[in-house]
C-alpha cells in the first residue's frame, strides 16, 4: 500500500509527464511534416534531370503565362534542371534547419515560394475531372498540385520559426 505522501508526489509530476508527452508528440509531428516537404523535393528534384520529367513539365510551364519565359531563357531541358537544383537545394536547407536557423529561413522562405508558384499555376491549367462534371474533382494534374497548399504552410512554418531562432 502506498504512503499518502508518495500518492501526493505523483499526482504532482501528472501535469508535467503530460506536458512531456504533449511536446514529444509537437516534436515527432514536427519532423513528419519536415519529412513530408523535404522528400517530394529530394525525389522530384532528382526526376528534373530525366528526359520523362523533362516532357511532363512541358504542358505545366508552357501552359503557365508566368512560367513560360523559362523555357525562352533556359530552353525546355535548362528549365527543368533549374528547377531541380532549386528542389535539392530547397530540400538541403530544411534538413540543416533543424541545427541552423539561417538555414531554415533560407530553406523555409525557398520552400515556400516554390510552393506559392506551383500552386498558383491551378489558376492557369486545367484541374478540373471534367468527365465527372468538373469542380470539386480534381484530375491528375489536379490532385498533384494541391498538395502543395500543405507544402506551402509548412515551408512558412520552418521559415518563421527559423526567423525567431536567430540571434
Amino acid at each position: 500500500m502506498s504512503r499518502p505522501e508518495s500518492r501526493d508526489a505523483s499526482l504532482a509530476l501528472a501535469p508535467v509527464d503530460r506536458l512531456h508527452s504533449i511536446m514529444r508528440i509537437e516534436r515527432t509531428g514536427r519532423a513528419i511534416a519536415l519529412a513530408g516537404v523535404v522528400i517530394p523535393l529530394l525525389l522530384i528534384g532528382l526526376l528534373k534531370f530525366t528526359a520523362v520529367e523533362v516532357e511532363a513539365l512541358k504542358p505545366v510551364i508552357g501552359g503557365t503565362p508566368w512560367l513560360s519565359w523559362l523555357y525562352l531563357v533556359f530552353g525546355e531541358t535548362g528549365a527543368s534542371w533549374l528547377l531541380g537544383i532549386v528542389e535539392i537545394a530547397t530540400g538541403g536547407l530544411l534538413i540543416a534547419s533543424w541545427r541552423f536557423p539561417k538555414a531554415g529561413v533560407a530553406g523555409g522562405l525557398l520552400g515556400a515560394l516554390t510552393f506559392a508558384v506551383t500552386v498558383s499555376t491551378m489558376l492557369a491549367l486545367p484541374i478540373w475531372e471534367t468527365g465527372s462534371g468538373g469542380f470539386p474533382f480534381l484530375n491528375f494534374l489536379g490532385s498533384f498540385l494541391v498538395k502543395d497548399v500543405a507544402l506551402l504552410g509548412v515551408s512558412l512554418v520552418v521559415f518563421g520559426e527559423s526567423l525567431a531562432r536567430l540571434k
